[in-house]
Protein backbone atom coordinates (compact mmCIF):
# COMPACT_ATOMS: atom_id res chain seq x y z
CA UNK A 1 0.00 0.00 0.00
CA UNK A 2 2.30 2.94 -1.39
CA UNK A 3 1.35 6.59 -0.46
CA UNK A 4 2.65 9.27 -3.18
CA UNK A 5 5.39 10.25 -0.64
CA UNK A 6 6.62 6.93 -1.08
CA UNK A 7 5.51 5.46 2.40
CA UNK A 8 3.22 2.63 2.62
CA UNK A 9 -0.15 2.31 4.32
CA UNK A 10 -0.03 -0.24 6.81
CA UNK A 11 -3.17 -2.55 7.77
CA UNK A 12 -3.00 -3.16 11.74
CA UNK A 13 -4.28 -4.85 14.19
CA UNK A 14 -6.17 -3.43 17.07
CA UNK A 15 -6.68 -4.09 20.17
CA UNK A 16 -9.86 -5.22 22.62
CA UNK A 17 -10.46 -4.04 26.52
CA UNK A 18 -12.63 -6.48 28.28
CA UNK A 19 -14.25 -3.80 30.89
CA UNK A 20 -16.71 -4.89 32.83
CA UNK A 21 -19.15 -2.39 32.06
CA UNK A 22 -18.85 -3.36 27.91
CA UNK A 23 -22.18 -5.12 26.08
CA UNK A 24 -21.91 -8.51 25.78
CA UNK A 25 -20.09 -10.11 22.59
CA UNK A 26 -23.44 -11.21 20.82
CA UNK A 27 -24.59 -7.61 21.07
CA UNK A 28 -21.37 -5.25 20.91
CA UNK A 29 -20.00 -3.48 17.79
CA UNK A 30 -16.56 -3.62 19.61
CA UNK A 31 -17.06 -7.80 19.69
CA UNK A 32 -18.10 -7.84 15.63
CA UNK A 33 -14.78 -5.55 14.79
CA UNK A 34 -12.55 -7.60 16.48
CA UNK A 35 -13.72 -10.56 15.12
CA UNK A 36 -13.52 -8.90 11.86
CA UNK A 37 -10.21 -7.67 12.28
CA UNK A 38 -8.09 -10.05 14.33
CA UNK A 39 -10.39 -13.40 13.55
CA UNK A 40 -10.67 -14.39 17.15
CA UNK A 41 -13.74 -16.24 17.90
CA UNK A 42 -15.99 -13.93 20.29
CA UNK A 43 -17.79 -15.61 23.63
CA UNK A 44 -20.85 -14.32 23.25
CA UNK A 45 -21.78 -13.84 27.18
CA UNK A 46 -18.07 -11.78 27.52
CA UNK A 47 -17.98 -8.00 28.25
CA UNK A 48 -16.73 -6.30 24.76
CA UNK A 49 -15.92 -2.49 25.87
CA UNK A 50 -13.14 -0.78 23.63
CA UNK A 51 -11.80 -1.46 20.13
CA UNK A 52 -8.29 0.35 20.23
CA UNK A 53 -6.34 2.18 17.54
CA UNK A 54 -3.12 4.24 17.76
CA UNK A 55 0.24 3.88 19.89
CA UNK A 56 -0.88 3.85 23.65
CA UNK A 57 1.04 0.85 25.56
CA UNK A 58 -2.28 0.18 27.10
CA UNK A 59 -3.54 -1.42 24.02
CA UNK A 60 -0.69 -1.03 21.48
CA UNK A 61 -1.51 -2.11 17.66
CA UNK A 62 0.55 -4.23 15.60
CA UNK A 63 1.05 -3.72 11.55
CA UNK A 64 -0.36 -6.71 9.46
CA UNK A 65 1.61 -7.96 6.86
CA UNK A 66 0.25 -7.83 3.39
CA UNK A 67 -0.05 -10.36 0.78
CA UNK A 68 2.52 -10.64 -1.43
CA UNK A 69 5.66 -8.93 0.59
CA UNK A 70 8.42 -10.61 1.05
CA UNK A 71 8.67 -13.88 2.69
CA UNK A 72 11.88 -13.19 4.73
CA UNK A 73 10.41 -10.40 6.13
CA UNK A 74 7.51 -11.72 7.12
CA UNK A 75 8.99 -13.75 10.31
CA UNK A 76 11.01 -10.26 11.61
CA UNK A 77 7.75 -7.70 10.87
CA UNK A 78 4.92 -10.24 12.05
CA UNK A 79 4.85 -8.66 15.94
CA UNK A 80 6.44 -4.81 14.81
CA UNK A 81 4.19 -2.72 16.82
CA UNK A 82 2.88 0.77 15.19
CA UNK A 83 4.73 2.92 17.58
CA UNK A 84 7.96 0.90 16.83
CA UNK A 85 7.60 1.22 13.53
CA UNK A 86 6.51 4.96 13.65
CA UNK A 87 9.86 5.76 15.68
CA UNK A 88 11.85 3.82 13.47
CA UNK A 89 10.04 5.61 10.08
CA UNK A 90 9.24 9.11 12.00
CA UNK A 91 8.30 11.51 8.24
CA UNK A 92 5.15 8.98 8.31
CA UNK A 93 3.90 11.97 10.73
CA UNK A 94 4.85 14.67 8.86
CA UNK A 95 7.25 17.90 10.44
CA UNK A 96 4.94 19.67 11.97
CA UNK A 97 3.23 17.06 13.89
CA UNK A 98 6.86 16.01 14.84
CA UNK A 99 8.11 19.28 15.94
CA UNK A 100 4.94 19.51 18.28
CA UNK A 101 4.52 16.19 19.82
CA UNK A 102 7.73 14.24 18.87
CA UNK A 103 7.60 10.65 17.37
CA UNK A 104 4.50 8.89 18.52
CA UNK A 105 1.06 9.05 17.39
CA UNK A 106 -0.81 12.45 19.05
CA UNK A 107 -4.50 10.79 19.34
CA UNK A 108 -5.96 7.71 20.09
CA UNK A 109 -8.92 5.98 17.91
CA UNK A 110 -11.76 3.82 19.63
CA UNK A 111 -14.70 2.38 19.00
CA UNK A 112 -16.93 1.88 22.33
CA UNK A 113 -20.03 -0.62 23.46
CA UNK A 114 -21.22 0.93 26.27
CA UNK A 115 -23.83 -2.12 28.60
CA UNK A 116 -23.76 -0.26 31.78
CA UNK A 117 -22.77 3.04 33.17
CA UNK A 118 -18.49 3.97 33.37
CA UNK A 119 -17.50 5.88 36.13
CA UNK A 120 -18.02 9.09 37.06
CA UNK A 121 -14.64 10.27 36.37
CA UNK A 122 -12.61 13.65 34.76
CA UNK A 123 -9.35 13.74 32.93
CA UNK A 124 -6.50 15.85 34.22
CA UNK A 125 -5.19 18.32 32.25
CA UNK A 126 -1.41 18.12 31.19
CA UNK A 127 -0.24 19.84 34.85
CA UNK A 128 -1.75 17.66 36.41
CA UNK A 129 -1.42 14.71 34.90
CA UNK A 130 2.31 15.17 35.16
CA UNK A 131 2.51 15.43 38.87
CA UNK A 132 -0.49 12.21 39.02
CA UNK A 133 2.24 10.75 36.87
CA UNK A 134 4.99 11.21 39.24
CA UNK A 135 3.13 10.21 42.19
CA UNK A 136 1.14 7.36 41.07
CA UNK A 137 2.42 5.89 38.05
CA UNK A 138 0.92 2.53 38.69
CA UNK A 139 -2.69 4.19 38.89
CA UNK A 140 -2.02 7.39 36.16
CA UNK A 141 -0.57 5.53 33.56
CA UNK A 142 1.51 8.52 31.18
CA UNK A 143 2.01 12.05 31.62
CA UNK A 144 -0.66 13.37 28.89
CA UNK A 145 -3.90 15.36 29.21
CA UNK A 146 -6.91 13.36 27.84
CA UNK A 147 -9.49 15.71 25.55
CA UNK A 148 -11.77 13.32 23.94
CA UNK A 149 -14.45 13.13 21.61
CA UNK A 150 -17.78 10.86 21.32
CA UNK A 151 -19.33 10.02 17.93
CA UNK A 152 -22.77 8.45 18.86
CA UNK A 153 -23.25 5.23 16.24
CA UNK A 154 -26.51 4.28 18.01
CA UNK A 155 -28.71 6.51 20.78
CA UNK A 156 -25.91 7.40 23.23
CA UNK A 157 -26.46 8.36 26.82
CA UNK A 158 -23.94 10.16 29.08
CA UNK A 159 -23.53 11.67 32.10
CA UNK A 160 -21.83 15.20 31.28
CA UNK A 161 -20.68 18.63 32.86
CA UNK A 162 -23.21 20.61 35.99
CA UNK A 163 -26.65 21.69 35.57
CA UNK A 164 -27.17 25.46 36.16
CA UNK A 165 -27.60 26.86 39.22
CA UNK A 166 -31.55 27.06 38.62
CA UNK A 167 -31.67 23.45 38.11
CA UNK A 168 -29.21 22.89 40.90
CA UNK A 169 -31.71 24.60 43.55
CA UNK A 170 -34.78 22.35 42.35
CA UNK A 171 -32.39 19.64 42.96
CA UNK A 172 -32.07 20.89 46.13
CA UNK A 173 -35.88 21.38 47.18
CA UNK A 174 -36.96 18.00 45.62
CA UNK A 175 -34.25 15.48 46.56
CA UNK A 176 -33.87 15.80 50.61
CA UNK A 177 -31.55 13.26 50.73
CA UNK A 178 -28.93 15.24 48.99
CA UNK A 179 -29.59 17.57 51.20
CA UNK A 180 -29.12 15.08 54.60
CA UNK A 181 -25.90 14.29 53.05
CA UNK A 182 -24.16 17.33 52.30
CA UNK A 183 -25.84 19.13 55.21
CA UNK A 184 -28.64 22.08 55.42
CA UNK A 185 -25.74 24.80 55.53
CA UNK A 186 -24.14 24.19 52.59
CA UNK A 187 -27.45 23.50 50.80
CA UNK A 188 -28.33 27.36 52.41
CA UNK A 189 -25.27 28.25 50.50
CA UNK A 190 -26.40 27.38 47.19
CA UNK A 191 -30.01 28.31 47.49
CA UNK A 192 -29.07 31.89 48.57
CA UNK A 193 -27.26 32.78 45.88
CA UNK A 194 -29.36 36.11 44.02
CA UNK A 195 -29.40 34.79 40.43
CA UNK A 196 -29.48 38.35 39.50
CA UNK A 197 -26.36 39.51 41.07
CA UNK A 198 -23.21 40.43 39.32
CA UNK A 199 -21.25 37.69 40.47
CA UNK A 200 -23.31 34.96 40.46
CA UNK A 201 -21.35 32.71 38.34
CA UNK A 202 -18.23 32.80 41.02
CA UNK A 203 -20.77 32.30 43.80
CA UNK A 204 -22.12 29.46 42.09
CA UNK A 205 -18.90 27.70 41.30
CA UNK A 206 -18.13 28.14 45.23
CA UNK A 207 -21.35 26.93 46.26
CA UNK A 208 -21.45 23.81 43.98
CA UNK A 209 -18.09 23.19 44.27
CA UNK A 210 -18.51 22.75 48.68
CA UNK A 211 -22.00 21.11 48.01
CA UNK A 212 -20.31 18.40 45.33
CA UNK A 213 -17.42 18.10 47.63
CA UNK A 214 -19.27 17.39 50.52
CA UNK A 215 -22.05 15.10 49.00
CA UNK A 216 -19.45 13.03 47.10
CA UNK A 217 -17.08 12.72 50.74
CA UNK A 218 -19.82 11.36 52.67
CA UNK A 219 -19.56 8.04 54.78
CA UNK A 220 -20.33 4.64 53.07
CA UNK A 221 -23.02 4.27 55.98
CA UNK A 222 -24.52 7.73 55.27
CA UNK A 223 -24.67 6.86 51.59
CA UNK A 224 -26.30 3.45 51.70
CA UNK A 225 -28.72 4.88 54.08
CA UNK A 226 -29.61 7.54 51.79
CA UNK A 227 -29.70 6.10 48.83
CA UNK A 228 -32.09 2.98 50.31
CA UNK A 229 -34.14 6.02 51.56
CA UNK A 230 -34.12 7.61 47.85
CA UNK A 231 -34.88 4.37 45.79
CA UNK A 232 -38.11 3.49 48.40
CA UNK A 233 -39.41 7.00 47.91
CA UNK A 234 -39.47 7.01 44.12
CA UNK A 235 -40.65 3.75 43.82
CA UNK A 236 -43.47 4.96 45.58
CA UNK A 237 -44.06 8.02 43.86
CA UNK A 238 -43.80 6.18 40.73
CA UNK A 239 -47.20 4.73 41.64
CA UNK A 240 -48.82 8.06 42.00
CA UNK A 241 -46.96 10.14 39.44
CA UNK A 242 -44.78 9.58 36.19
CA UNK A 243 -41.51 9.83 37.06
CA UNK A 244 -38.76 12.63 35.42
CA UNK A 245 -36.25 10.62 33.21
CA UNK A 246 -33.34 12.18 35.55
CA UNK A 247 -34.94 9.89 38.24
CA UNK A 248 -35.81 6.85 36.52
CA UNK A 249 -32.34 6.82 35.14
CA UNK A 250 -31.25 7.40 39.01
CA UNK A 251 -33.06 4.12 39.57
CA UNK A 252 -31.62 2.44 36.81
CA UNK A 253 -27.89 3.37 38.15
CA UNK A 254 -28.99 2.26 42.05
CA UNK A 255 -29.48 -1.34 40.39
CA UNK A 256 -26.17 -0.96 38.66
CA UNK A 257 -23.94 0.04 41.54
CA UNK A 258 -26.21 -0.91 44.81
CA UNK A 259 -25.48 1.96 47.41
CA UNK A 260 -22.83 4.11 45.28
CA UNK A 261 -22.44 7.34 45.52
CA UNK A 262 -22.63 8.31 42.13
CA UNK A 263 -26.05 7.47 42.01
CA UNK A 264 -26.96 10.49 43.72
CA UNK A 265 -24.39 12.35 41.94
CA UNK A 266 -26.25 12.15 38.93
CA UNK A 267 -28.84 14.75 39.88
CA UNK A 268 -26.07 17.53 39.62
CA UNK A 269 -24.66 16.35 35.95
CA UNK A 270 -26.37 17.27 32.74
CA UNK A 271 -28.42 14.00 31.30
CA UNK A 272 -27.30 14.20 27.40
CA UNK A 273 -28.72 11.91 24.64
CA UNK A 274 -26.97 11.53 21.73
CA UNK A 275 -28.58 10.84 18.12
CA UNK A 276 -26.57 8.71 15.89
CA UNK A 277 -24.00 10.93 13.64
CA UNK A 278 -23.96 13.64 16.62
CA UNK A 279 -20.84 14.14 18.90
CA UNK A 280 -20.01 15.09 22.47
CA UNK A 281 -16.52 16.58 23.35
CA UNK A 282 -14.96 16.24 26.95
CA UNK A 283 -12.30 19.05 27.65
CA UNK A 284 -9.91 18.26 31.07
CA UNK A 285 -11.11 18.39 33.93
CA UNK A 286 -14.79 18.31 32.95
CA UNK A 287 -16.94 15.54 34.97
CA UNK A 288 -18.51 12.92 32.71
CA UNK A 289 -20.13 9.27 32.88
CA UNK A 290 -21.23 7.39 29.51
CA UNK A 291 -24.29 5.31 30.20
CA UNK A 292 -25.17 3.25 27.38
CA UNK A 293 -24.84 3.01 23.19
CA UNK A 294 -22.04 2.56 20.99
CA UNK A 295 -20.10 5.56 19.86
CA UNK A 296 -16.94 6.35 18.10
CA UNK A 297 -14.20 8.15 20.22
CA UNK A 298 -11.12 9.65 19.83
CA UNK A 299 -8.78 11.63 22.44
CA UNK A 300 -4.80 13.11 23.23
CA UNK A 301 -2.98 9.38 23.31
CA UNK A 302 -3.92 8.89 27.36
CA UNK A 303 -5.33 6.39 29.23
CA UNK A 304 -5.34 8.83 32.91
CA UNK A 305 -9.34 8.85 34.48
CA UNK A 306 -9.68 10.17 37.88
CA UNK A 307 -12.94 8.03 39.20
CA UNK A 308 -15.48 9.03 41.82
CA UNK A 309 -18.27 7.22 41.26
CA UNK A 310 -20.58 4.32 39.81
CA UNK A 311 -17.05 1.85 40.00
CA UNK A 312 -15.57 -0.96 41.57
CA UNK A 313 -12.10 1.03 40.43
CA UNK A 314 -10.01 2.84 42.33
CA UNK A 315 -11.67 5.79 43.27
CA UNK A 316 -9.57 9.25 44.05
CA UNK A 317 -12.48 11.64 45.43
CA UNK A 318 -10.36 14.45 46.80
CA UNK A 319 -8.07 14.87 43.31
CA UNK A 320 -11.65 14.66 41.44
CA UNK A 321 -13.30 17.23 43.61
CA UNK A 322 -10.05 19.96 43.87
CA UNK A 323 -9.37 19.30 39.71
CA UNK A 324 -12.61 20.04 38.39
CA UNK A 325 -14.12 23.49 36.33
CA UNK A 326 -16.92 23.64 37.97
CA UNK A 327 -18.63 25.36 34.50
CA UNK A 328 -22.57 25.17 34.71
CA UNK A 329 -24.53 24.84 31.95
CA UNK A 330 -25.65 22.16 28.88
CA UNK A 331 -22.26 20.86 26.96
CA UNK A 332 -22.29 22.02 23.00
CA UNK A 333 -23.43 18.92 20.60
CA UNK A 334 -21.63 18.70 17.26
CA UNK A 335 -23.85 17.78 14.39
CA UNK A 336 -20.73 17.57 12.09
CA UNK A 337 -19.92 20.17 9.03
CA UNK A 338 -20.25 18.58 5.66
CA UNK A 339 -16.90 18.55 3.40
CA UNK A 340 -19.12 17.05 0.74
CA UNK A 341 -22.11 14.88 0.02
CA UNK A 342 -20.22 11.62 1.57
CA UNK A 343 -18.01 12.95 4.21
CA UNK A 344 -19.13 14.87 7.44
CA UNK A 345 -16.36 16.28 9.96
CA UNK A 346 -16.06 16.90 13.51
CA UNK A 347 -13.90 19.14 14.82
CA UNK A 348 -13.90 19.49 18.53
CA UNK A 349 -11.39 22.55 19.75
CA UNK A 350 -8.58 20.42 20.76
CA UNK A 351 -5.14 19.90 17.95
CA UNK A 352 -4.63 16.41 18.91
CA UNK A 353 -7.68 14.94 16.63
CA UNK A 354 -10.96 15.50 14.50
CA UNK A 355 -12.72 12.70 13.52
CA UNK A 356 -15.02 12.29 9.73
CA UNK A 357 -17.69 9.81 8.82
CA UNK A 358 -17.85 8.91 5.27
CA UNK A 359 -20.31 7.33 3.66
CA UNK A 360 -20.44 6.27 0.34
CA UNK A 361 -23.38 4.41 -1.95
CA UNK A 362 -22.19 1.86 -4.24
CA UNK A 363 -19.98 2.87 -7.28
CA UNK A 364 -19.47 5.87 -5.63
CA UNK A 365 -15.86 7.69 -5.11
CA UNK A 366 -14.42 10.07 -2.80
CA UNK A 367 -10.91 11.65 -2.51
CA UNK A 368 -9.04 12.18 1.27
CA UNK A 369 -6.72 14.85 -0.16
CA UNK A 370 -2.97 15.11 1.04
CA UNK A 371 -2.96 16.78 4.85
CA UNK A 372 0.71 16.97 6.71
CA UNK A 373 -0.40 14.61 9.14
CA UNK A 374 -1.20 10.67 9.55
CA UNK A 375 -4.55 9.10 9.70
CA UNK A 376 -6.12 6.01 10.63
CA UNK A 377 -9.06 5.08 9.14
CA UNK A 378 -11.77 2.17 10.37
CA UNK A 379 -14.15 0.64 7.92
CA UNK A 380 -16.94 0.22 9.57
CA UNK A 381 -19.69 -1.23 7.36
CA UNK A 382 -19.19 -2.93 3.88
CA UNK A 383 -16.14 -3.21 1.26
CA UNK A 384 -14.59 -1.30 -1.32
CA UNK A 385 -11.10 -0.02 -2.74
CA UNK A 386 -8.42 2.14 -1.55
CA UNK A 387 -6.07 3.50 -4.40
CA UNK A 388 -3.17 5.99 -3.85
CA UNK A 389 -0.76 6.99 -6.27
CA UNK A 390 0.76 3.75 -7.36
CA UNK A 391 -1.20 1.14 -4.61
CA UNK A 392 -4.72 -0.58 -4.87
CA UNK A 393 -6.27 -2.77 -2.87
CA UNK A 394 -9.56 -4.23 -1.13
CA UNK A 395 -11.24 -2.99 1.86
CA UNK A 396 -13.69 -4.73 4.16
CA UNK A 397 -15.57 -3.92 7.04
CA UNK A 398 -13.13 -4.45 10.62
CA UNK A 399 -10.27 -3.91 8.73
CA UNK A 400 -7.99 -0.40 10.47
CA UNK A 401 -5.49 1.08 8.19
CA UNK A 402 -3.00 3.92 8.55
CA UNK A 403 -2.26 6.47 6.72
CA UNK A 404 1.05 8.35 6.48
CA UNK A 405 1.29 12.29 6.00
CA UNK A 406 1.24 13.87 2.65
CA UNK A 407 -0.73 11.14 1.16
CA UNK A 408 -4.10 11.21 -1.42
CA UNK A 409 -6.59 8.52 -0.84
CA UNK A 410 -9.77 7.59 -2.95
CA UNK A 411 -12.20 5.73 -1.58
CA UNK A 412 -14.66 3.66 -3.75
CA UNK A 413 -17.88 1.63 -2.79
CA UNK A 414 -18.46 -2.13 -3.50
CA UNK A 415 -21.20 -2.78 -1.75
CA UNK A 416 -24.57 -0.90 -1.39
CA UNK A 417 -22.88 0.68 1.26
CA UNK A 418 -19.28 1.59 2.43
CA UNK A 419 -19.19 3.32 6.12
CA UNK A 420 -15.66 4.53 7.21
CA UNK A 421 -14.50 6.42 10.21
CA UNK A 422 -11.18 8.12 9.94
CA UNK A 423 -9.32 9.94 12.90
CA UNK A 424 -6.16 12.31 12.13
CA UNK A 425 -4.86 15.28 13.76
CA UNK A 426 -7.04 18.76 13.95
CA UNK A 427 -6.84 20.47 10.42
CA UNK A 428 -7.04 23.86 12.30
CA UNK A 429 -3.73 23.37 13.75
CA UNK A 430 -1.97 22.89 10.37
CA UNK A 431 -4.06 26.27 9.30
CA UNK A 432 -2.88 28.08 12.51
CA UNK A 433 -6.35 28.65 13.92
Amino acid sequence: MAGVNGEKLKRLRAWVQNYEWGRSGAEAEVARLLALNTGAEIDPNKPYAEFWMGTHESGPNVLVEEEGEEKEEEKEQQDVGLKEWIEKNPKVLGHKVLEKWGSDLPFLFKVLSVGKALSIQAHPDKELAKELHKMKPNLYKDANHKPEMALAITEFRALCGFITLQELKAVLEDVQEIVELVGTASAKQVMDIDERGGDTADKAKTALRSVFTQLMSASKEMTTKAISKLKSRLLLQSQLRSLTEKEELVLQLEKQYPGDIGVLSAFFFNYVKLKPWEALYLAANEPHAYLSGDCVECMATSDNVVRAGLTPKHRDIQTLCSMLTYNQGYPEILSGLALSPYITRYLPPFDEFEVDRCVLPKGSSVVFPAVPGPSIFLAFVGKGTMKTGCWEGIVTEGDVVFEPANTELVITAATSELQLYRAGINSRFFHGL
